[in-house]
């Protein structure tokens, strides 16, 4: 997507549609059509979703893996590592992302599971272990689409994985057992889960395609030199990111497709908090952002970084916890299905959003690469 200086005017923006790829233009149209696919294959083709299932290794999706690596690798290899101490060094943001992601998200989607599912525990259980996962691989390229800071993306991603290691376990123990005893709601349920699993699953999704964009932009730079890396080569690669999202979303939906549509009814009851945690944390974090006097790019950055969620890794926990055809994992895997289209639809809100900022408040020029 291209990044412009200032708000633009109705023309400025027809002429910026334009100039848009046809992947770009029609991108919410591909998402649709890459959903009715997946399902349509994990409904036609019996046993397809068995035989992808049992493609991991270390509870890891290789498919999926594959497809998170693919979308991440191009919008890494953009980030420009040299200017990383720009956002380290704006504590309003870094404070703002550790305060959102670990104590809000997870309170918020506490209470949401509670509210919407007070008679169905294991559902309850699976949307609070969505809740404690917070984003590390997706939220990427909904950072890029919406024009976000990549830079800021990268390190608060980075920061979340962090957190996400040592935090992870001591808050499902917290939200799971300790706290519902403490409100009287009942026995609390275990979290089984190894800090090297959760270790594993931050190499894997972020580790690696970090480590590549890393190299490719270091050894780019140092060849073809900055002007021709981002002009030359980076438009070559870029479209990856996008072939890499849907491809990722058909294998999603083709996994779970048969138990989607045998569970209609029950797949709503687990979408609506959803719904309601993804528009409450994306538009309370984006105003949060704007009422402490943040660009609208890393406003945006902060927005999706707190509205997203590692579903890798709440699917991979509630099912070697709680077993593959439990509850709790059903509302793992309604969790992205729920949230690929709700943030790709947030991603257009964001940009008319965009207005609101004042000039030198919006993403500076320098960006269309």
């Amino acid at each position: 997507m291209t990044r412009t200086e200032a708000p633009a005017t109705s023309t400025e923006e027809s002429s910026v549609v334009a100039k848009l790829s046809t992947l770009d233009r029609f991108l919410a149209v591909w998402i649709l059509i890459a959903m009715a696919v997946g399902l349509g294959l994990g409904r036609a083709i019996p046993g397809m979703n068995d035989a992808l299932a049992h493609l991991e290794v270390g509870g890891i999706s290789l498919p999926i893996a594959l497809g998170l690596l693919i979308m991440m690798y191009p919008v890494l290899a953009k980030v420009r590592y040299d200017k990383l101490d720009a956002v380290t060094g704006d504590k309003r943001l870094m404070v703002s992302s550790l305060v959102i992601n670990w104590l809000i998200g997870p309170a918020v989607m506490f209470a949401l599971a509670w509210i919407f599912l007070p008679d169905l525990p294991e559902y309850r259980t699976g949307l609070i272990v969505v809740g404690l996962a917070r984003c590390i691989a997706m939220v990427i390229i909904w950072n890029d689409l919406a024009c976000g800071d990549r830079e800021a993306a990268a390190v608060l991603v980075a920061l979340n994985s962090v957190f996400q290691v040592i935090a992870f376990g001591l808050l499902g123990w917290f939200y799971l057992d300790l706290l519902p005893q403490w409100l009287g709601l009942g026995d609390g349920q275990g979290l089984d889960v190894s800090v090297w699993k959760i270790a594993l699953n931050v190499v894997v999704f972020l580790g690696i395609p970090l480590l590549a964009g890393f190299l490719t932009r270091r050894i780019g730079e140092k060849k073809m030199g900055r002007e021709s890396y981002e002009q030359k080569f980076l438009p070559k690669i870029g479209p990856w990111a996008l072939y890499g999202l849907l491809f990722t979303i058909v294998i999603l939906f083709a996994l779970q497709g048969k138990t989607i549509t045998s569970q209609p009814l029950d797949v709503v009851r687990i979408a609506l908090p959803l719904l309601v945690y993804f528009a409450v944390m994306w538009a309370g974090t984006f105003l949060l952002g704007k009422a402490i006097g943040l660009a609208y790019d890393r406003t945006a950055t902060l927005a999706f970084t707190a509205a997203g969620n590692n579903f890798e890794l709440a699917i991979a926990v509630a099912i070697a916890t709680f077993g593959v055809t439990s509850g709790q994992a059903l509302s793992g895997v309604v969790g992205p299905l729920i949230e690929v289209p709700v943030l790709i639809g947030l991603v257009y809100v964001s940009l008319a959003w965009r207005k609101k900022f004042a000039p030198s408040a919006v993403t500076t020029p320098g960006r269309d690469y």
